[in-house]
């Protein structure tokens, strides 16, 4: 394994097995853009461009572990930036798994598909990438088992909620805390918040 992941393992962000192997496999040097390559082992966030960046490596592992992906699953991935996430997710789903990712920004969605077409992930039907509106979710693949959102909201919108599965997991950034969610039933959810964070905010919704 690369340094940085085994530093992420000895200081436990990285536990489970089928998401240390994602990071083992899934280069993120792979994501980041031209004169970055020699900070992509490092625990930084680096820019993108277009005003977006590819989260430091630790609070990645820190939502994945949260998230707690499986393989078969469909997840939605918002707020999608390099593709990075989606690229570690598509490999633990699976080819009988679909992660839809989304970001509201067209130049930025070309630029992970590129990246993210180095795995074969979208050759293969596991990943598809949508140019969309975080906030409104994305009701034509829904209902789905995960949720991850990269970007920050004020609160979390009601479309994440109810395009989640009854058991499904949702994991985002609200404000300065990572919020886990859990859907018990269709009017009740399981909440904790974990503070000290920050995240560029999500788009407003029009």
């Amino acid at each position: 394994m690369s340094r940085i992941v085994n530093e992420l393992v000895r200081n436990g962000y990285l536990k489970t097995d089928a998401i240390i192997d994602a990071f083992a496999s899934i280069d993120r040097l792979e994501f980041v853009p031209n004169g970055f390559e020699e900070s992509a082992e490092k625990n930084v966030e680096l820019p993108v461009g277009y005003g977006q960046t590819i989260s430091q490596p630790s609070t990645v592992a820190f939502m994945l572990e949260l998230l707690d992906p499986q393989k078969g699953q469909n997840i939605l991935d918002v707020g999608s930036g390099s593709g990075w996430t989606t690229a570690l997710m598509s490999y633990i789903v699976g080819e009988k798994g679909r992660v839809i990712a989304i970001d509201l920004v067209d130049d930025l969605v070309e630029y992970a598909k590129k990246h993210v077409n180095r795995f074969e992930f979208i050759k293969k039907g596991i990943a598809e990438f949508y140019c969309a509106n975080g906030n409104e979710g994305f009701l034509e693949k829904a209902p789905y088992d995960r949720i991850l959102c990269s970007a920050s909201t004020e609160e979390i919108p009601q479309a994440f909620k109810d395009q989640l599965k009854i058991g499904g997991k949702l994991v985002m950034p609200v404000r300065n805390s990572i919020v886990y969610l859990e859907k018990k039933s269709e009017t009740e959810f399981c909440e904790e918040n974990f503070p000290g964070f920050s995240f560029i905010p999500l788009a407003p919704a029009n």
